[in-house]
Parts: structure tokens; sequence; C-alpha cells
């Protein structure tokens, strides 16, 4: 069997979506924001 083609790194996914990624820039703090608006249990990764 063949190794799977794309295998996601946690360190990579929290520093680029995680929720002080978010914080850093303002329009990552509107989505903050719009996903606090519609109520998401999880506002980010």
């Amino acid at each position: 069997m063949s190794k799977r083609t794309l295998e996601g790194t946690n360190r990579k996914q929290k520093r680029t979506s995680g929720f002080r990624a978010r914080m850093r820039s303002h329009t990552g703090q509107n989505v903050i924001k719009a996903r606090r608006r519609r109520g998401r249990a999880r506002l980010a990764v």
C-alpha cells in the first residue's frame, strides 16, 4: 500500500489558523468575531 500524498502537520496548522494566529491580524479578529456571532463551538483550530 502506498503512502498518503497529503499528511498535515499540527504545528503548521496551529501557526497558520490557530486562535493566536487569528488574533494577530485585524482580518483574523473579524473571522473570530463572525464565528462567535454564529455561535460556533470551535472558534479556531
